[in-house]
């Protein structure tokens, strides 16, 4: 068994004296574990950082098996990552959604939504929306999408500024005002690509209703906590943005 394909370093481990399990995010075949004979040399090291985009090959004598990578460069994003702490926490923050899912499962969309972010870590309220919209689509993919399109008590499409926690469906300001202190807050940039957060208080409220929804669905279910990087890439870019 053989393939190649291109992919976004997630992160490493040992294994035995010279060599490394590599976890890689690839664009055709998902979430995708592999070992590196030698990865712990210098030469492999920089090349097997958080983040990196590489072109993998991937072989083994039956499909079920570990298998074995071998990796070259196509751009070294974790030189400039480790700069900043808003990215080390996001890319950690995204392989831990990532490892929700079935391994070797494929992705195209959240992989795509990756690569962008990686690319726009160095505006810390970008990468915080795109991190929020990979998120949504993270739900969508675990089968616990939610439903933005119109009102859920009155079918409007306009005005929506709430989520249901009961439904997770969008709720319009006029019938959502009588519960509005029981209703998750829906900000605007959210249902609309076109629409930039105005504020870190903005993007705060986004992450508190996908937050919701993936402790009732996800973590809680599976026992698991947040992910520790989660609260780390807010904080860092609360810090960022009020530096």
């Amino acid at each position: 068994m053989e393939w190649r394909d291109e992919g976004i370093i997630l992160g490493t481990r040992r294994h035995g004296e010279t060599s490394v399990i590599v976890e890689v995010m690839t664009r055709a075949h998902g979430r995708h574990l592999g070992m590196v004979r030698g990865g712990r040399s210098r030469r492999m090291q920089p090349l097997l950082q958080p983040g990196n985009h590489v072109d993998l090959t991937w072989w083994a004598r039956l499909d079920e098996h570990l298998g074995s990578f071998t990796i070259e460069p196509l751009g070294f994003a974790a030189a400039r990552l480790i700069e900043m702490p808003v990215a080390l926490y996001g890319i950690q923050l995204a392989a831990a959604h990532l490892r929700l899912l079935p391994e070797r499962d494929v992705h195209r969309g959240l992989y795509e939504t990756l690569r962008l972010i990686i690319d726009h870590f160095d505006d810390p309220l970008a990468a915080g929306e795109l991190l929020l919209r990979f998120e949504v689509m993270m739900l969508e993919e675990l089968g616990f999408g939610l439903d933005l399109r119109e009102c859920a008590a009155t079918g409007r499409k306009d005005d929506l500024i709430y989520v249901s926690p009961r439904s997770g469906r969008a709720v319009c300001r006029e019938a959502g005002a009588p519960w509005a202190d029981k209703l998750l807050a829906l900000p605007g940039f959210v249902l609309d690509t076109s629409v930039r957060a105005t504020s870190f208080d903005e993007l705060a409220k986004a992450y508190r209703m996908t937050g919701y929804f993936f402790m009732r669905h996800v973590w809680e279910p599976r026992a698991q906590p947040p992910p520790d990087a989660r609260s780390g890439f807010l904080n860092a870019i609360e810090r960022s943005l009020r530096a």
